[in-house]
């Protein structure tokens, strides 16, 4: 994990804590990097409530319990999906934030028709957004900590401008 993503993390860590606020993750293409780099900052315990690698669609039906009802008019890798994604860890896990990932790392495209670098980020607590990111590049593992720490400081930006006092 590199320093930028531990500073975006402990970035997030602060400002939750210090507004006594939680957050989940599911994160697909990203593999878990996203949780793993909350959680190495010391006292993420007090804001981290849990992440699903949701890589599958039975680990999304058994994880974030979602239906073929929720799937319908969401392909996967879109916007809609990663909202889709956060809202569910949010209702699972019951935090004031959740943050989802959903592409393709690479090396090649997924059967969606998505280039490799391609990726979504979904945030759903007191907002909604979401955002689409492509990275132009093929290399796997690049891109996994590219949408890291992408989605990371796209959070972060978030927190930051929220009003959590008003």
């Amino acid at each position: 994990m590199n320093s930028e993503i531990l500073k975006i993390s402990s970035d997030i860590g602060q400002i939750l804590k210090d507004n006594q606020q939680t957050i989940s993750v599911a994160e697909s293409s990203s593999a878990g990097l996203i949780s793993s780099s909350l959680l190495a900052i010391p006292g993420s315990s007090a804001y981290f409530l849990g992440g699903a690698v949701v890589y599958t669609k039975s680990s999304q039906n058994s994880l974030l319990g979602i239906t073929d009802d929720d799937r319908i008019g969401i392909r996967s890798s879109t916007e809609e999906c990663a909202l889709l994604y956060a809202r569910k860890i949010k209702e699972k896990l019951n935090s004031h934030w959740a943050l989802s990932e959903t592409g393709a790392a690479g090396p090649t495209g997924n059967s969606y028709g998505d280039s490799a670098g391609h990726s979504c980020f979904g945030i759903v607590g007191p907002i909604t957004e979401s955002m689409t990111l492509e990275s132009g590049i093929s290399n796997r593992e690049q891109n996994m900590f590219i949408f890291t720490e992408k989605a990371l400081n796209y959070f972060l930006k978030h927190l930051k401008s929220y009003n959590f006092h008003s």
